[in-house]
């Protein structure tokens, strides 16, 4: 669906030209001090080399970063989304099927020049956007960079690939930086946000993150060429035996959010890091449960549906 917005260029630029991105770096730097970037509050002095949940302090960590074509459609085009995987995580869930980088680290401490660089090589390459992947944690470190790469030529999307929790000043801060915000909403149930990531507050905070995020930059816009321009974008990662809520879910979207959502319900899930501790988890997903939540998101009126579909769906 393609809607009649004109294409502008990059929210940030903006931003940056009236000088309002210094000042939110200086106070998303300011907020970590004691830090409450996240909803986890977990109040070190990162800077200061302190960590908390998320284990990361002053400096970014990041896995990896190139144009990359298994996101949506709209993100990929023809020559990629330029993924920039960040090492660590603020939820951790126990069944995360990147493990490795979330819950054990695997990734090197980059400076915000850096960060810029890969920034720039990734539009250099052709990537339509700059895709940061689990960027909740860090927020100042990114904005900080974002002023080095503006200022040597930046000029593509910034889409926010976030889990979904996210705190409502920190995303306040982000209006007028990001183009386009990707959550996830993970699960409606509390007791099983608990039993994943022990975030029972998670339903609560990713329901406010969503309205918030659209608020921000509305429906997604895809522009005459397919690509994503602006908007929201929410992913529903279905779990086995129906532990997501996927029904509940779909009718916030559609009912508070926008029935208009660019939603991809996606069936990859399997059994990785620590799932067996919930003994639902341990199993793949069936074909019949990615039905069922396909039709609970057609019944709920959300009807801009991701089409790709991907592997590990089992009978």
């Amino acid at each position: 669906m393609k809607n009649p917005m004109p294409v502008t260029p990059p929210v940030y630029m903006e931003t940056h030209r009236k000088g309002l991105l210094k000042k939110k770096r200086e106070e998303a730097f300011r907020r970590i001090r004691s830090c409450v970037l996240c909803p986890r509050r977990c109040k070190v002095d990162r800077p200061a080399g302190e960590t908390g949940l998320c284990k990361t302090g002053a400096l970014a960590v990041v896995s990896s970063y190139s144009p990359h074509f298994g996101e949506e459609a709209p993100l990929v085009g023809r020559r990629g989304s330029g993924t920039l995987f960040f090492t660590h995580c603020n939820l951790l869930c126990n069944f995360c099927q990147n493990y490795d980088i979330s819950h054990e680290g695997r990734g090197e401490a980059v400076s915000s020049k850096d960060l810029a660089a890969m920034m720039l090589e990734l539009q250099r390459m052709g990537c339509h956007n700059i895709n940061f992947v689990t960027p909740t944690h860090v927020v100042p470190q990114i904005l900080e960079a974002l002023e080095w790469a503006v200022e040597e030529g930046l000029s593509i999307p910034l889409v926010y690939n976030s889990g979904g929790y996210d705190s409502l000043s920190t995303l306040k801060l982000l209006e007028g930086v990001i183009d386009i915000y990707m959550p996830d909403f993970k699960f409606w149930d509390p007791d099983i946000a608990q039993r994943t990531c022990r975030a029972p507050d998670y339903p609560e905070v990713a329901q406010k993150a969503l309205v918030e995020m659209h608020r921000q930059v509305g429906d997604l816009f895809i522009d005459d060429e397919g690509l994503a321009r602006r908007g929201l974008l929410v992913r529903h990662l279905v779990l086995p035996h129906g532990l997501a809520g996927t029904r509940e879910v779909m009718a916030f979207i559609a009912e508070r959010v926008s029935a208009n959502t660019y939603v991809n319900i996606m069936p990859q899930y399997r059994p990785c890091g620590r799932a067996a501790e919930v003994p639902e988890l341990s199993g793949a997903l069936s074909t019949r449960d990615f039905k069922a939540a396909l039709e609970a998101a057609r019944k709920a009126g959300i009807h801009r549906l991701d089409e790709r579909r991907r592997v590990f769906v089992v009978w």
